[in-house]
């Protein structure tokens, strides 16, 4: 049934949410500015938001399905529904108001007023704060990306030289631990001293919310099949896991988001557009098995990951444009796309 889906109906929800996301921009355009330039421009930012979220996300599509595939039906209902309430809320409008909030010492009512009374400081905070969240979200995808490169039981490798030797040393216990941990001091030998405590804090808690959130969702998945209750339990910890994952994509997008604009409600808008269409790609990947068709394609994801990973690290540093980020990802799955296109035609 999946199978004789068109393209075109996967885009169904994703367009119509265009359709009222660019309404609203324009609309909250006007109520801003009061003009026709007014509106004109909160529909070329919200677009451009969009545009970066799918840019940045598409590796995020990706390793979504191929967890979705091991998750039940139900599960991944839930994860398609409830997630894209998380992720346009969550991500783009609860997160904020609590990065103001908690550096700010303010109460979250206030942080919303403050959003929307004096957007530019609000934004202040913001860009204050995004170094330790860099740090956080980087040590989290680089554990993420190390996990797939080091497990054992992994038989397709596209760089082959590189992944086999991960492997290898994979097979040291807390090899990837301690690898993060030395790029974590290395990135912190360049730090001023007054970045130094938040940056280590926050790297520590990426690593520690990993090492949570992957133990509970495997310690789930090892007791799945004793009873159906423990089995949907199991289908908890995957959700768990790939909430987090999502909450580590979006850091970057929402953080880049304030570079364009510093209204909230049109940051929501922008970035909720194009988290649906994320997850529309997300179900055609699962449904039409496109990571089975296409060998290198996951690789090409993970590859995406650490390179994301590194680019969080050195934004503790300097700052690195939303386009580069965005094109080194797109570029690192097109060319595992590539290869396996070329692998299939030998295979033929």
């Amino acid at each position: 049934m999946s199978a004789q889906r068109s393209t075109v109906s996967y885009l169904k929800w994703p367009l119509i949410v265009t359709v009222i996301g660019l309404g609203l921009s324009g609309w909250l355009g006007f109520a801003t500015e009061g003009d026709m330039r007014g509106i004109m421009s909160f529909l070329f930012v919200g677009a451009v938001l969009a545009a970066l979220e799918i840019a940045l996300s598409f590796d995020n599509a990706i390793v979504n399905a191929n967890k979705l595939e091991e998750m039940t039906p139900v599960w991944q209902r839930r994860f398609l529904t409830w997630g894209i309430l998380i992720a346009v809320f969550g991500m783009r409008i609860v997160f904020p108001l609590a990065i103001v909030a908690i550096f700010a010492w303010i109460n979250p009512f206030a942080a919303m007023h403050l959003a929307l009374a004096d957007p530019d400081e609000y934004s202040r905070i913001i860009g204050h704060a995004h170094g330790p969240i860099s740090a956080f979200g980087g040590t989290f995808l680089m554990m993420v990306a190390l996990k797939f490169f080091i497990d054992e039981d992994k038989s397709v490798d596209w760089v082959k030289s590189v992944e086999r030797q991960l492997r290898k040393w994979g097979s040291i216990r807390g090899f990837e631990i301690a690898l993060v941990l030395v790029i974590v001091l290395i990135i912190a030998q360049y730090l001023p001293d007054y970045k130094l405590a938040p940056f280590l804090t926050s790297a520590v808690m990426g690593l520690l919310v990993f090492t949570l959130v992957d133990g509970l969702g495997t310690y789930l998945d090892n007791i799945a099949g004793k009873t159906a209750e423990i089995g949907a339990k199991g289908g908890l910890g995957a959700f768990l896991y790939l909430e987090v994952l999502d909450a580590s994509f979006s850091f970057d997008g929402v953080i880049g988001a304030f570079a364009l604009t510093a209204n909230i409600l049109l940051i929501a808008i922008g970035l909720g557009i194009g988290a649906m269409y994320v997850r529309s790609m997300t179900i055609m990947l699962v449904e039409r098995g496109t990571l089975a068709e296409f060998r290198y394609l996951e690789h090409g994801a993970f590859y995406s990951i650490f390179a994301l990973s590194i680019v969080m690290f050195l934004q503790s540093l300097t700052h690195v444009h939303e386009l580069i980020t965005g094109g080194v990802g797109i570029g690192l799955i097109g060319l595992a796309f590539y290869a396996s296109i070329i692998h299939n035609k030998r295979e033929a």
